[in-house]
């Protein structure tokens, strides 16, 4: 990979918990795919084994989901010639960083944190992890100097606080430490619904796996909730599940296509659901095979996890010795 000083540095993380679904994949996987194979930047795509931390409590459970995403990703089409694809926690600077930043920011600030009042409103008893969420993924944008953040409109607030974070740093020690990076959000991206209609999230069990079994992802399918329309009434795409998930797969003339069935009448709501079925095995050609392959064959992904950590922790070194000497953590002035 290149890693030329005119490129503008790209960085993205997702969290290991539990096999990816297309929810992970069109709100954030595609578009990280997308942009680190253009060979435009310095991309960085990690996996938040840390971040994983605050949910997951099983250390082999953990270890297996994060060869998951790598293979899911790796199966997806990104290209590690032109991404570091690698683990958070082989780059342990991160949370040396986040210990720095804990000390600039308050707990009120924190307390606005959407994740953290989305928690607390379900339940009382939250762990300090999520609490402190957004200062280590703070710490996983500022540690490369990004440029860009891929992310969806729904995770906006989390730049917002990197940026806020790099600013507290910049001016309690009066120096031009930290890039303020930006959030990209994505034309096009938006929560992709699950089978109930609701956002698609494993919380909620309304997800479609990426590369589930056959008989799986046709039960999954054919559950797509659905109101009491008939096969002759005209049905509005918007306003239906079935559509809103198959159009994510489709080109704009499909599209087009597939509108017209809802809104012209006489489309069943099963032939909708099996063309969407259709649609999705067509997709999982190839990837699905090779994702097997990768989880059976994991010793290569674990090589590929070592190397790109290594290059990832370089980085973040460098970044760090600046840091230390500025906060006095070392010894010379």
């Amino acid at each position: 990979m290149s890693n030329s000083s005119n490129k503008k540095v790209l960085v993205s993380g997702i969290k290991p918990t539990g096999r990816l679904h297309f929810g992970n994949y069109f709100g954030a996987m595609k578009q990280n795919i997308e942009l680190g194979n253009s060979g435009e930047y310095e991309s960085y795509v990690f996996i938040a084994d840390y971040h994983a931390l605050t949910t997951v409590k099983n250390g082999d459970e953990l270890r297996k989901q994060t060869i998951e995403a790598v293979a899911s990703y790796l199966a997806c089409g990104l290209d590690t010639t032109k991404v570091i694809l690698f683990k958070q926690s082989d780059v342990r600077e991160v949370t040396e960083l986040t210990w720095i930043f804990n000390n600039l920011v308050t707990v009120p600030y924190m307390m606005r944190a959407h994740a953290f009042k989305d928690q607390e409103a379900r339940s009382k008893d939250v762990n300090v992890g999520l609490f402190d969420y957004p200062v280590l993924m703070a710490s996983d944008i500022l540690i490369y100097d990004a440029d860009i953040v891929p992310v969806g409109a729904d995770q906006k607030q989390h730049i917002e606080y990197a940026r806020d974070i790099a600013g507290y740093y910049n001016r309690a020690y009066n120096i031009e430490e930290f890039k303020l990076p930006k959030e990209l959000i994505m034309a096009g991206v938006e929560n992709v619904p699950g089978i109930d209609g609701q956002k698609m999230s494993k919380s909620y069990n309304n997800h479609i796996e990426l590369f589930c079994s056959d008989d799986e992802l046709k039960k999954r399918v054919m559950s797509i909730v659905t109101d009491s329309a008939t096969p002759e009434d005209k049905k509005n795409p918007d306003e239906n599940n079935i559509y809103k998930i198959h159009k994510l797969f489709l080109n704009k003339e499909a599209d087009e296509v597939l509108r017209s069935k809802f809104s012209n009448g006489g489309y069943s709501y099963k032939e909708a659901k099996e063309e969407l079925l259709a649609t999705i095995m067509k997709w999982r050609e190839g990837k699905l095979e090779k994702y097997n392959h990768l989880v059976d064959n994991f010793s290569e992904l674990n090589s590929l996890l070592e190397k790109n950590g290594g290059v990832a922790c370089e980085k973040a070194k460098i970044k760090m010795e600046k840091i230390r000497k500025t906060v006095g953590l070392t010894n010379t002035f």
